[in-house]
């Protein structure tokens, strides 16, 4: 970017002057020469070269609204869900239509009467391209603008048989309202990769499906300052760039209160604006669909858990010591701390078990950890406290700040008031979390607080490649046990947030990894490839690109795994469903199957497999990049 800047020249006049002596001519002396410097200020107007900051420059098509909203209407969401999930009736496909980032079935979401709904309709959508410039010339197929250039988009998602099928049929859509769409189907690894894809706003389309909860969350998404740059570190996970001041401030007060009905009126904010902006296009809920060989016992996916592995020492296949599950997508990386597909979380969860479960939507500890600290059970105090002029807290908006006169803050009453100095009291949470006794790495080492701090130090570390620290600039302090094995979280005064009960931090072997550099963890084979075990599996073997092999740990706490081996078997997409139903393989589950197709149908009838079909809370969206590099 060129700046047109005035530069000052300092110019150095040399100027020799006659000094003369007084008396006559003939007798006088030679003259003495004395050098006088005179400074001469001259103007001079010139150009430089100033770098522009990565992602400041709007997309030349994506960041006018018209456009966004003319894709919206050009997009028919039944007729995506129909391609993936044809055995569904009618009624079934449109209860899985997306108007905002939350199901119209939670509680949290705003309502239709509150929010724009971009309902399909061709039309309207050419209305709005030929507004924004973008006209169809006779005869044409796509459109252009006055300079002659095809309105055209590259879109980005896996290569998984799911979202092949959908983008296909919306490649199609497009095309009907002259939108060219070039489509590129890259490998997960990439897409969802830590330096690569989505977390480095690789993309102008992007489509990948975010992970349902039993909580709607979404502070990292939606807020301004979680925008990945690379002047943050690329910390956030709001890729698109949106930033809505009134949605970002709404979308942190939704995640820190306790009072529902202040996170309702929040969230229907957040939901109010982000159909007005349209940085994304929600598309659909996902169901989940698994199948399972007939005789697989204790496979039990349930509604509104992460992980269908979560019990996964349960699974039981008649007659046979290994169960074998496919996957048609293979993990970069098992550092889950910036790898964050969902196929690395289930692979990592077989050796390193989450330390809470959400089953159906129901948060209860998992077999690693004790009672999940809450404020009925005492596990949990939210304490009055008095706070002064330069302690940091958690302001009225949720951001971390130093108390000063004139911040606003929530005080201990629930009251919104402006500190004008002195002192105020504001309410503190602190848990106390431990976990389970008798957690055992896989080398022997018994699981210590040490373990915890390490978690705490590698996820609040900028050199590990972490994506977000908004946990870690929320906690005012982290006491490590010595009479057991868990941790004392205080978080900031001011911090209220609803899910104050789930475990913060991850589980480490600092007798391994405690000297190692945050900046070396991603790279490092301990830390991505051959993780220390303290779940019902260790992985013994990865053969990249054919499969993965856990036997069971002998150190598990929990009674032996009832099956003594288990394989990821890397499939393709094509092979899947053949290699389930000859037996090659046992499961296949949600992140490689489309839907029920009439194959699988056919088969559970003919008493082979038995299926599983779940309304999930995950949800497909695309992703609209509001700026360029």
């Amino acid at each position: 970017m060129k700046n047109r800047i005035m530069m000052v020249l300092g110019l150095l006049v040399t100027v020799s002057m006659a000094l003369a002596a007084c008396g006559p001519a003939p007798t006088a002396p030679p003259a003495e020469q004395v050098v006088v410097t005179q400074e001469v200020i001259v103007t001079q107007e010139v150009e430089v070269e100033v770098e522009r900051e990565a992602f400041t420059t709007p997309h030349p098509i994506l960041s006018d609204l018209r456009v966004r909203q003319a894709i919206a209407h050009c997009t028919n969401k039944p007729d995506l869900i129909k391609s993936v999930y044809p055995l569904l009736d009618e009624e079934e496909q449109a209860s899985l239509v997306m108007h905002t980032f939350i199901p119209r079935a939670h509680w949290a979401y705003a309502g239709d009467e509150n929010i724009t709904i971009y309902d399909f309709d061709p039309a309207k959508g050419a209305a709005l391209l030929d507004e924004a410039g973008w006209t169809l010339a006779e005869g044409a197929t796509f459109r252009t603008n006055a300079n002659g250039d095809e309105l055209s988009l590259k879109f980005t998602t896996t290569s998984a048989a799911f979202r092949q099928t959908w983008a296909a049929i919306f490649e199609q859509q497009m095309a009907a309202c002259g939108i060219r769409i070039v489509r590129l189907h890259a490998p997960a690894s990439w897409w969802f990769g830590d330096t690569t894809g989505l977390a480095r706003r690789d993309f102008e389309l992007g489509a990948f499906a975010w992970v349902g909860q039993a909580d709607p969350g979404g502070q990292t998404l939606w807020a301004c300052d979680q925008i990945p740059t690379p002047a943050n570190g690329w910390e956030g996970q709001n890729y698109m760039g949106w930033c809505n001041e009134e949605a970002s401030r709404n979308i942190k007060i939704a995640n820190n209160t306790l009072v529902q009905d202040e996170r309702i009126a929040a969230y229907r904010v957040v939901q109010q604006e982000y159909t007005k902006d349209v940085p994304a296009i929600p598309l659909f809920n996902r169901t989940e669909t698994f199948a399972a060989a007939a005789d697989i016992t204790g496979f039990q996916p349930v509604p509104g858990q992460e992980y269908y592995n979560y019990n996964v020492q349960e699974w039981e296949k008649a007659g046979s010591n290994t169960i074998v599950l496919g996957f048609t997508q293979e993990p970069a990386s098992l550092f889950t701390l910036v790898e964050d597909a969902f196929v690395a979380n289930i692979a990592y969860q077989i050796i390193r078990p989450a330390q809470e479960w959400h089953l159906n939507y129901e948060f209860t500890n998992s077999p690693v950890t004790k009672e999940l600290p809450t404020l009925e059970n005492g596990g949990t105090t939210n304490n009055d406290v008095e706070v002064k002029e330069g302690d940091k807290v958690v302001d009225a908006n949720g951001d971390v700040v130093d108390l000063a006169p004139g911040v606003s803050v929530i005080n201990a009453a629930g009251e919104t008031v402006e500190f004008s100095g002195g002192t105020v009291t504001m309410k503190q949470l602190v848990s106390r979390f431990e976990l389970a006794d008798g957690l055992t790495w896989e080398d022997g080492t018994p699981v210590s607080s040490a373990d915890l701090e390490l978690g705490h130090r590698i996820s609040c570390d900028p050199e590990s490649g972490a994506t977000t620290f908004i946990t870690c600039d929320k906690t005012a302090n982290v006491e490590f046990l010595t009479d057991a094995v868990g941790y004392i979280q205080t978080w900031l005064p001011g911090v209220q947030d609803p899910l104050y009960f789930v475990p913060v931090w991850p589980i480490y072997p600092a007798h391994q990894l405690g000297d190692l550099p945050a900046a070396q963890w991603a790279t490092d084979p301990r830390v991505a490839e051959q993780p220390l075990a303290y779940g019902p599996y260790k992985l013994v073997q990865w053969e990249k690109g054919q499969f993965m092999r856990f036997e069971a740990n002998e150190h598990w706490l929990g009674e032996p795994p009832k099956t003594p081996n288990f394989v990821i078997q890397f499939v393709t997409a094509e092979s899947a469903e053949s290699l389930l139903l000859s037996g090659e393989v046992d499961i296949l589950a949600s992140e490689t199957l489309a839907g029920l197709s009439q194959a699988l149908a056919d088969a559970e009838a003919a008493g082979t497999i038995k299926t599983f079909v779940e309304a999930g809370a995950t949800w497909e969206h695309i992703d609209f990049s509001l700026f360029i590099r």
